[in-house]
């Protein structure tokens, strides 16, 4: 299996994030990366490749040209602004305010982002057009022919909408290897987001169409971020209908229940009838994640690696969370692992 990964996510390492009324070192790390990189290595996976350069025609159809403009700005913006540390939006358009993109700059971040553990910083836009590359790149590779790819994506994108950033997300990976499985020729693409974060950006971006299929398996957001998406009231709406799947779970979910869930979504993928399939594979479902209330264990996550194989449709894996990051890179290569047992 091809790995895409550009050493350019460095660039975007905030100073802290504010978690539970505390400014902390942030849980969306570099280490994340480099501890997921080595255990790529150790197991093998060996056929490495930087990704060629951005399309912004195609990331232009799954983000606003307001909202592409303001993360190539934000930070110049932020530095005219006269501020010195990393740039947090602390106002938003509430209820019955004006839904409108001011002109200064602690307007506009409010304005583009859903929450504010998110920073942006002086490399922020380079790494995350880097990681929106390497989506590409996989995605063309796998159109080209290959069974399957994985691209290793940081900062990760599944929470980026059409006109937003959180969650640690800017430019929505996923949706974007969709759009590039869809030019390279396929009619209907599934995106299956196992990460333990509901994919509120990847929703929003498809939520009216036909072509993509959603299917989402996330800590019920009653519970958890992000709050305000992943009911599993939400079907879909207009030609959409019916195409949007959430499966939300409450805490302490095992394995067990977690799988029955992945058991039904295989099932409506396999009656979708895609051409390819995309995975958002965020492994914070593990049962020693920080931030998370899943059950999974290690092993666990080599056992549902095959039964994505055994849907037999080329597949790319875009990586999203993980936060454990000891085990980061054990539990993303066991998910290889077992897709490529099959």
């Amino acid at each position: 299996m091809k790995v895409f990964r550009s050493d350019q996510h460095s660039l975007h390492f905030p100073t802290g994030e504010l978690s539970g009324g505390v400014f902390v070192r942030p849980f969306e790390c570099p280490e994340r990366w480099e501890y997921i990189s080595q255990s790529l290595q150790e197991n093998g996976y060996n056929d490495i490749a930087e990704p060629d350069a951005l399309n912004m025609d195609l990331l232009s159809r799954i983000h606003g040209a307001d909202y592409l403009r303001f993360l190539q700005e934000a930070w110049r913006l932020w530095e005219a602004g006269g501020f010195k540390g990393d740039a947090l939006p602390t106002v938003f358009p509430a209820r019955r305010m004006q839904q409108r993109e001011p002109d200064d700059i602690d307007g506009k971040l409010g304005y583009f982002a859903m929450a504010i553990e998110t920073s942006i910083t002086a490399g922020t836009w380079d790494a995350a057009r880097s990681s929106a590359a390497c989506a590409q790149s996989a995605a063309k590779h796998v159109s080209d022919g290959a069974n399957a790819s994985f691209s290793l994506c940081r900062p990760p994108g599944h929470h980026a909408g059409i006109d937003l950033y959180g969650g640690y997300c800017f430019l929505n990976n996923a949706a974007l290897a969709a759009e590039v499985l869809l030019d390279g020729g396929s009619n209907k693409v599934t995106i299956l987001d196992v990460d333990f974060h509901h994919g509120n950006g990847t929703q929003d971006i498809f939520y009216q169409r036909d072509d993509v299929q959603f299917i989402s398996l996330h800590g019920d957001p009653n519970d958890v971020f992000p709050n305000f998406l992943g009911y599993a009231d939400e079907k879909g709406e207009g030609a959409g209908l019916g195409y949007n799947i959430n499966y939300p779970m409450p805490p302490k979910t095992p394995y067990s229940k977690w799988k029955e869930a992945l058991n039904d979504a295989t099932r409506n993928i396999q009656t979708y009838q895609p051409d390819a399939l995309v995975i958002s594979l965020g492994v914070d479902t593990f049962e020693l994640d920080p931030i998370s209330f899943f059950k999974l264990k290690s092993d666990d996550f080599t056992d549902y690696g095959r039964a994505i194989a055994a849907l037999k449709l080329p597949t790319v894996f875009i990586m999203e969370g993980g936060y454990a990051v000891e085990e980061i890179g054990v539990n993303t290569v066991n998910v290889l692992n077992g897709f490529q047992s099959e």
